[in-house]
């Protein structure tokens, strides 16, 4: 079994071999590898493309094969950028208040949480607006690889990215709000209320009673009444999914994230397409 791409749009009036004015975006997870090309003089997406790993649970050596094997395949991923920047796609995250934050104690934040090994790497993104700091563990074999591709780069967890937007959309709403990143074996809560972030989580599911089980609990934590709150999906799921339907009858309020970029987007990247590839489309 090989990597495969799933999806490839891209404006076909650009010249693809002249990239020098042009920033790489890449979002990388265990089981997939998506990137995209921002023209910074038009300040256009000018390419989305998403390949798939084959293996959703691989060995960190069979991971840096899975992106090597993608470099190999993809003749866009050979150019000069002017910047390129990454988004890791894991679960070792966890946030922490900056005003508890303590740069000595990155293990701690993570260990109660998560297995944390003793030659683990640990990092943090600072979410300054909003006085978070979080920590975890990127892919760091395959950051190696990324320095020998393009010398310098920025990388920042998916969570970072995600939250930051959110928090600069939506902290003064009114309502309390859930939203749920939807991937095909895992999700992410982020709930916001009181004008402020409350909880980010990631669960693992494989049956959609898995995870109304998990959103349920969830709301019943945090005192959310599943009444008055207002729920918002992003990701990968539709209006068709059973996702969806088992979640529009535990809650009143459900609906899709409402698109709001900043580029100009290719016009055959979908409503749909956007709501999934959220985070890679606004790490930039």
């Amino acid at each position: 079994m090989t990597v495969k791409k799933k999806i490839q749009i891209q404006n076909n009036s650009v010249d693809f071999k002249d990239l020098k004015d042009t920033d790489l975006s890449i979002q990388l997870s265990l089981d997939g590898f998506s990137f995209c090309i921002l023209n910074k003089i038009q300040n256009e997406i000018i390419s989305l493309c998403h390949y798939s790993f084959p293996d959703s649970s691989p060995t960190p050596k069979k991971h840096l094969q899975n992106v090597k094997e993608v470099f190999e395949k993809e003749n866009l991923l050979k150019n000069k950028f002017a910047a390129v920047n990454i988004t890791h796609i894991n679960n070792l995250s966890s946030f922490v208040p900056k005003a508890l934050f303590n740069e000595e104690l990155l293990t701690d934040y993570l260990k109660f949480s998560h297995k944390v090994f003793t030659n683990d790497y640990l990092v943090y993104d600072q979410i300054s607006n909003h006085d978070l700091v979080n920590v975890y563990v990127p892919f760091v074999n395959i950051n190696n690889f990324f320095i020998d591709k393009f010398g310098s780069f920025n990388y920042k967890h998916s969570s970072t990215v995600l939250v930051e937007n959110l928090l600069d959309t939506y902290k003064f709403s009114e309502r309390p709000h859930l939203f749920v990143m939807v991937n095909d074996k895992h999700f992410e809560i982020v709930a916001i209320a009181d004008n402020k972030f409350q909880l980010y989580n990631s669960f693992q599911y494989h049956t959609k009673e898995d995870f109304i089980y998990y959103l349920l609990f969830t709301a019943e934590q945090l005192q959310f009444n599943p009444e008055d709150l207002e729920l918002i999906f992003l990701g990968n799921t539709g209006i068709n999914d059973e996702i969806y339907r088992i979640t529009y009858k535990y809650i009143r309020n459900v609906s899709f994230l409402e698109n709001r970029n900043v580029h100009t987007l290719n016009k055959d990247i979908s409503e749909e397409e956007q709501r999934k590839f959220f985070i890679l489309l606004h790490q930039n």
